[in-house]
């Protein structure tokens, strides 16, 4: 489908945060499954809530554009999730497995708070700053979890350091 204004663009990145929003909370289950660690999983059983917030707030900003969302192709999250399964396998050290799926939680993420800073700019240039303050606070809540995800590989660390020390 070719874009033809501003509007349309913002439409269908808008649709592609939302699509995202849900099937990124699907793969941090799986990658939390994955883990093993009652830490990481807690981690995300607290950030599958704040997704049905973040979902919630992105139907507000189609409501505040009198917009619907359109199909989005969603082919990154495929392959996303086509890798993690692929490389974790090959992982064999527990210690290792719960970096990795800390760095790949850390990558999605980081992922996401690229289309909320690009959408947020777009809500600007599009003349809607209700739209870009509701994405704001959504993008808060991916920060925080940002830095919940360094604490926890930090944690994993420190705590690695200190048997070797000890041994």
């Amino acid at each position: 489908m070719p874009v033809n204004s501003p509007k349309e663009l913002f439409v269908r990145m808008l649709s592609d945060l939302r699509q995202g929003s849900e099937r990124s909370t699907k793969i941090l289950q799986e990658i939390g499954d994955a883990a093993q660690n009652p830490e990481v999983k807690a981690a995300l059983e607290a950030r599958a809530f704040v997704a049905e917030k973040t979902l919630a707030t992105i139907d507000e900003c189609f409501r505040l554009i009198g917009e619907k969302p359109v199909k989005a192709s969603g082919r990154f999250y495929e392959t996303f999730v086509e890798d993690f399964r692929r490389e974790f396998a090959e992982i064999q050290l527990p210690v290792a497995r719960h970096l990795f799926v800390l760095a790949k939680m850390s990558h999605l993420i980081h992922f996401r708070i690229g289309e909320y800073v690009a959408l947020i700019a777009a809500a600007d240039v599009t003349g809607h700053p209700a739209v870009g303050v509701l994405l704001e606070s959504a993008l808060a809540d991916k920060l925080a979890f940002v830095e919940r995800t360094k604490r926890m590989v930090r944690n994993i660390v420190q705590t690695k350091i200190a048997e070797r020390v000890a041994a």
